[in-house]
C-alpha cells in the first residue's frame, strides 16, 4: 500500500519564499501563489489529475515558474518548492547536481514544455524511486 501525499500548503511556500529571499519576500501576486500550490491536488472526476508524485512536483514547479507570483525569485523558488515537495514524498531530489537543476529550471520556463515532458525530464535527474 502506498503512503499518503504530503502536500505544501501555502504557508508552507512562504516560510519557503522568506528563507530564500528575506523577510517578508517579493509577493506579485499571493493568488497566482496560491493557484499554484494547490496545483498538485487537482482532481478530475474524483480522480487525481497528477496521479504521482513526480508529475505533481513538475505541476508544482510549472505553476511557480510560469506564474510568477513573485517579483523576483520565481525560478528559485519553484525548484526549492518541488525540491521540498519530492523529499517530503520520498523522493532524493539532493541527488541533482546544481547544472542538472539550473538547465531544468531553464528550460521549462524557456521552451513552455508539456507538463509530460517535464515529468520525464524530472525522473532523469532526481529518479524514479519513491522511499517508503
Amino acid at each position: 500500500m502506498s503512503r499518503p501525499v504530503e502536500y505544501l500548503d501555502l504557508d508552507d511556500v512562504l516560510s519557503l519564499a522568506r528563507s530564500l529571499l528575506g523577510d517578508p519576500p517579493p509577493i506579485r501576486d499571493v493568488g497566482l501563489l496560491g493557484s499554484a500550490v494547490a496545483r498538485p491536488q487537482t482532481s478530475v472526476f474524483g480522480e487525481d489529475a497528477y496521479p504521482d508524485v513526480h508529475s505533481k512536483a513538475a505541476a508544482l514547479l510549472q505553476s511557480i515558474v510560469n506564474n510568477h507570483p513573485l517579483v523576483d525569485g520565481n525560478k528559485r523558488l519553484g525548484w526549492l518548492a518541488t525540491a521540498v515537495f519530492l523529499e517530503l514524498n520520498g523522493v532524493r531530489a539532493s541527488s541533482a547536481t546544481n547544472d542538472e537543476v539550473f538547465d531544468f529550471v531553464i528550460w521549462v520556463t524557456s521552451s513552455n514544455p508539456e507538463l509530460d515532458a517535464i515529468v520525464h525530464r524530472l525522473r532523469l535527474i532526481v529518479g524514479s524511486e519513491v522511499e517508503s
